[in-house]
Formats: structure tokens, sequence, C-alpha cells
């Protein structure tokens, strides 16, 4: 298993993948904590789904951390694609018999797969803390806001908690692209499918039924970086999360151990 763990991490380490990641989540992170501090003073829309924070409220300790939950869910779309490219492109290079030669036992290697791209994922999540807080302070002066709530202890100990919580949902929706990329054994396939999925398909679904939130994966999984919402509870999406997680990753681990691999 640690073999196929440094196999990954050094897959992972490619500046093609690696830096390309980071900077893109950088953009975005950036991009996003802009919007929220540039247009306070606008009196307009600068959150989303087009509500609106004060520099009031930003000034309070959750400030520190409130563009870090804002962008949580596009790095847990991010993990998603990265989960779900990095175990199906053994399938379409062929890459995937070469490593079975070497090590015959198939859940050791998915087990080394995934700590390795979880270890990418806690990294990406860390570098997206440091960017957006970094950027907030930044831009704190322009918007009116007062950061001295911000290293208190409840603020520091709110960015522990949003820092596990955003990395428990990133890691689960990273598992959702490595189920599908088992299942389907096409990247193009299984990152297709689960962002449309996550993205689209889920929020109609809450827009036509709002009650079918609590029952959906990627609403609950995005619901624990979130650290729970008053309509959807924590616990109530830990659970269901674990449920689908669980459910998922026994049916690809035995087709997996399974199904013949092709040269």
């Amino acid at each position: 298993m640690l073999r196929s763990f440094f196999a990954e991490s050094r897959k992972l380490r490619r500046p093609t993948l690696a830096l390309s990641t980071l900077l893109t989540v950088a953009a975005f992170s950036i991009l996003f904590t802009s919007i929220v501090y540039l247009r306070l003073k606008s009196g307009e829309p600068n959150t989303k789904m087009g509500e609106r924070i004060s520099s009031v409220a930003l000034s309070q300790y959750i400030g520190l951390v409130y563009s870090f939950k804002l962008v949580s869910f596009f790095i847990e779309i991010t993990a998603l694609c990265i989960f779900a490219s990095q175990t199906a492109q053994e399938y379409t290079f062929g890459t995937l018999r070469n490593l079975l030669v070497r090590q015959p036992a198939r859940i050791k290697i998915l087990a080394g797969k995934f700590l390795a791209m979880s270890l990418f994922a806690a990294i990406m999540v860390a570098f997206t803390a440091v960017v957006t807080i970094a950027t907030s302070y930044a831009l704190a002066g322009k918007g009116g806001v007062k950061t001295s709530e911000w290293t208190s202890s409840a603020g520091l100990h709110l960015l522990a908690q949003s820092y596990g919580n955003i990395l428990l949902s990133t890691i689960g929706l990273g598992t959702i692209g490595m189920i599908l990329g088992l299942l389907f054994r096409s990247p193009i396939t299984a990152i297709s499918i689960g962002v449309l999925w996550s993205l689209i398909l889920e929020n109609i679904l809450v827009a036509a039924i709002n009650s079918s939130a609590k029952w959906l994966p990627a609403q609950n999984i995005g619901n624990i970086g979130e650290g729970g919402t008053p309509s959807l509870s924590y616990s109530h999406s830990l659970l269901i999360s674990l449920l689908y997680l669980g459910v998922g990753l026994a049916i690809v681990g035995w087709l997996f151990q399974r199904r013949d691999v092709a040269n």
C-alpha cells in the first residue's frame, strides 16, 4: 500500500497537475473574496445566491473564514475531478495492468491511491485557506471591515473547525469522483457525470422538491463543509454521506477485484 501511495504521490506532484490546480484554486479564491469585499459599500449583492453580507457582519470573528467557506464548493468539485481522473486514467492509459503485476492485491492499490489523493486534497484546502484569509486581510480596509476579532480564540477555533469540515467534504466529494472513475473507467465520463449531477441535477431537484436535499449525496457532503445549517443538521449529513460512500465503495471495490484488466 505504501508503494502505491508513493507512486500516486509522484504523479500528483507533477507541475502540470499540482501547480496548475493550485494556481486555479488561488485565482478563484482571490476572485470570489474580492467580490465580497469590494462590493461591501455598493449596497449590491456580494455573495452567493444574490445575498449580501455587511461589513459589520464581516467584522465579527466569522469574517476570518467567510471567504474560505464561500469557495469551499469549488474546492470540492476540483477534488471530484482530480480523484476521478487519477483513478480512471489507469484504465485509459493501460497502466493498471503494470501496477497489478507489481502489486496483485488490488484493494491495497486503491487504498494507497486514496491516501495520496486525500493528502493532496488536504494541501489544496490548506492553500485555499491561506489565500482567502490573506486576501481578506488585504481588502478589509477597503470595505471598512475591522479585523481585530478575527484572531480571537473564537475566530481561531472557527478556523480550525472550518478547515476540518471543508477537508471532510472535499475528500467526500473526491471519493464520489473515485467511485465514478472505477465504475465508468473513463476520466471524461466520470468527471462529466459527477459535475453534472453535483452542480446541476441536484440543484434542480432541490428547487423542485425542497425536502429532497436531505437525501442527496452532494447536498449532504457540501453541508458538512458548511458545518451544518438550520434546515439540515451536521450529524444527518455526516450519516447520509457515510452511507452513500460506504455503499458506493463496496460496489466498486467488488467490481475492481473481479473485472478483467486489458492491456
